[in-house]
């Protein structure tokens, strides 16, 4: 899986570095804890820097303004040594990010009982504000494990939805993608991911084509994840309740959530 998605984003030869980092230096520069350490030497088997995509290796210009400076994407592929709790998957792609001075398109290739799985993770990065030559993330990663439905069953993208799969390699493509300047760039790969997690709901891939669109399309995938947590919450509450009338008055607060959430769809 890993090769085929690496393959999708057809980095031009001019871009290839497919060198292995050593550990070592991810320890040093990556994980300001004990608990960073221990998690990186755990789970953590190989990382190899697949491509650095710069002015001179794929002609797209680089970006500068007052919040930020994108003057490379470094293109990683970690592979970790067996299957990672959700939790621990999300702290070290945080790691990995944190830990390069560029903005990253990381690639995380975990193998699991039912079969590999690979998560794409993406993060915008600007100047810290209160501390002079610092660079940290921009809000919060973007990531979507391959192929997955929306409540993270595995294999249903390849299984029941072969379209959505195909769609969603073919725009990965990095000619696919904004030429403007390397942040449009790394932008255009973080529609494609809201795209597929829209998809997951929808049934149809189709990225924003304009940034309006991709303010509000993450806008309700926030929302579609919070009201699915809260419908679970309230089935779960609901499936111990013995009284009679809390069960009706939860089973019409779980009607009109799911009415938002419907509505929240049709944002997508």
């Amino acid at each position: 899986m890993t090769a085929a998605v690496i393959a999708a984003f057809q980095f031009p030869d001019s871009a290839r570095v497919d060198q292995r980092v050593p550990k070592k230096l991810l320890l040093e520069n990556g994980a300001p804890t004990a608990s960073a350490k221990r998690l990186i030497s755990d789970a953590i088997e190989d990382i190899q820097w697949l491509a650095a995509l710069k002015p001179n290796t794929i002609g797209v210009p680089e970006y500068r303004d007052t919040q930020r400076e994108y003057l490379e994407v470094a293109v990683l592929a970690v592979s970790l040594r067996g299957a990672t709790k959700p939790a621990s998957l999300s702290r070290l792609a945080e790691l990995v990010h944190r830990a390069v001075p560029y903005p990253v398109l990381l690639l995380l290739a975990e193998k699991r009982a039912e079969g590999p799985t690979l998560t794409i993770s993406l993060a915008h990065k600007r100047w810290a504000h209160n501390e002079a030559g610092k660079i940290v993330l921009d809000g919060d990663l973007v990531s979507v494990s391959l192929f997955q439905a929306a409540d993270g069953t595995p294999g249903d993208d390849v299984e029941a939805a072969p379209d959505i799969k195909r769609d969603f390699m073919q725009s990965l493509a990095i000619a696919r993608q904004p030429k403007a300047s390397l942040h449009a760039l790394y932008e255009g790969w973080i529609v494609c991911v809201q795209a597929l997690h829209a998809a997951r709901r929808t049934g149809i891939y189709q990225t924003a084509a304009t940034p309006e669109q991709t303010a509000a399309r993450r806008q309700a995938l926030i929302d579609c994840q919070r009201l699915e947590g809260e419908i679970s919450r309230l089935r779960a509450e609901a499936a111990k309740e013995k009284q009679l009338a809390r069960q009706v008055g939860l089973n019409l607060k779980l009607k009109r959530i799911q009415s938002e959430l419907a509505a929240a769809q049709q944002q997508l």
